[in-house]
């Protein structure tokens, strides 16, 4: 892969790290990249970063992706709205590709940069910012470029002060006065710091080129690990920019849900109609929502071409979605093109795109139980229904309980798929 000739100097460039398999999500993330799933109702995760980036003044951002790219890629295409289809940078999708007959996955975080040195070399810009393609957040990159630059850092991390019970789940980064680094912990049994790094950070380009190339032949070169840890042992200036707007790891299927309802608080937290701060998607054309005369709308967000015939209550529905009539929604992310019949009653579920719900299908009114496979990932009381599941009218399914593939009443003994119970058809 040749990046050609032409050396075009660009003061910062942004590398987006948008491989990740998202496990956590469960059925989500069976079939697409963690950062391609839906979120409030229009958009997808991914959508946050790259808006982040065209709102903060960078031009060119390479997405590197790895673990079933397909959606991501098709939603990215050339970068058009992101205003990011430019003639010189603009977006790239930067998968893995064979080398000398070798093909090489992404090993790590750190990994997957060393293996696109080519292309940073080719904007031969001054600083580069490393991102995580599966954050919701606004923040002006900008902003925390000013702070490298003018406190002499080599190295700066974003960090965000979490409640100090919490901190042995992140990275934890030590701080003097001056906001410079002066340890680091990962996921420390006993934190001696609340500042939790975000995995944002800012490198002067020679030094993560430098660090790149010495630590090169690790296994899984992680920036966490490796990379930061390296730098500071070498004594490179490295400071903490704190950040205190919301931000959000949606890893889990709880997270997700949180916020998910989070965008529709009277007052909410996320705000997604600033104008000043606009989160850019790509939009297909489709035509206005449709109320139908009975339908109930209460405390919701409705996607564009979506038909309402039903009643929803504090829930976000995705684009293309049709609630038939007598139907109840509650508490629920239906995602696109998702159709729900009639007389149905949902309630704290989240459904997948292209799933198609027969009539009279009660789902997540039982009593809860504990998954029967994997209680990590399916908890909290939410029903997961994959992409592209179908599921037969007249059936009853409980909290806590997943399914995904084509299903038939046979696979619902007595009409009933118990709380808890795991339903996966592989295709």
């Amino acid at each position: 892969m040749d990046w050609g000739d032409n050396m075009i100097k660009k003061e910062m460039i942004a590398m987006l790290l948008a491989g990740g398999q998202g496990s956590r999500l469960g059925v989500l993330t069976s079939k697409m990249a963690k950062p391609a799933v839906a979120f409030g109702g229009k958009y997808r995760i991914i959508d946050f970063p790259l808006s982040n980036c065209i709102n903060s003044g960078i031009d060119t951002v390479g997405v590197l992706t790895q673990y079933q790219p397909l959606k991501l890629n098709t939603h990215i295409g050339i970068g058009v709205p992101w205003d990011l289809d430019r003639n010189e940078g603009g977006v790239t999708v930067l998968p893995p590709y064979e080398k000398n007959g070798e093909s090489e996955w992404y090993t790590g975080t750190a990994n997957a940069i060393f293996q696109n040195l080519e292309y940073m070399e080719t904007y031969n810009p001054d600083y580069v910012l490393i991102l995580s393609g599966d954050h919701i957040y606004k923040m002006d990159y900008e902003v925390m470029l000013d702070f490298h630059k003018e406190s002499g850092s080599e190295v700066t991390i974003a960090a965000m002060p979490v409640p100090y019970e919490e901190a042995s789940r992140f990275g934890i980064v030590i701080t003097d006065e001056n906001k410079k680094i002066i340890d680091f912990e990962e996921k420390p049994a006993n934190p001696r710091s609340n500042l939790a790094s975000m995995g944002i950070y800012i490198f002067n380009w020679k030094t993560l080129k430098d660090a790149l190339l010495a630590k090169s032949d690790q296994p899984a070169l992680d920036f966490g690990k490796h990379i930061i840890p390296f730098c500071h042992e070498k004594g490179c200036p490295m400071y903490s920019y704190e950040f205190n707007g919301y931000w959000k790891d949606v890893g889990t299927l709880s997270s997700y849900w949180e916020a998910n309802m989070e965008l529709i608080d009277i007052v909410p937290e996320f705000n997604l109609y600033e104008e000043y701060w606009k989160i850019y998607t790509k939009n297909d054309i489709l035509p206005p929502q449709f109320l139908g005369a009975n339908s109930v709308i209460d405390k919701c967000i409705i996607g564009e071409g979506s038909e309402i015939y039903g009643q929803v209550y504090n829930s976000v529905i995705g684009c293309g979605v049709i609630i038939d009539e007598g139907a109840i929604v509650r508490d629920s992310i239906i995602m696109n093109n998702t159709t729900i019949g009639k007389n149905c009653n949902v309630q704290k579920a989240i459904i997948d795109e292209f799933v198609k719900i027969g009539d009279c299908v009660e789902i997540g009114l039982m009593a809860e139980k504990e998954n029967d496979t994997r209680p990590d990932i399916y908890n909290s009381g939410i029903v997961t229904i994959g992409e592209k599941t179908v599921i037969p009218s007249k059936v009853k399914i409980g909290k806590n309980a997943v399914i995904s593939g084509v299903t038939h009443e046979e696979d619902y003994p007595g009409g009933i798929l118990d709380s808890g119970r795991t339903l996966i058809k592989v295709v």
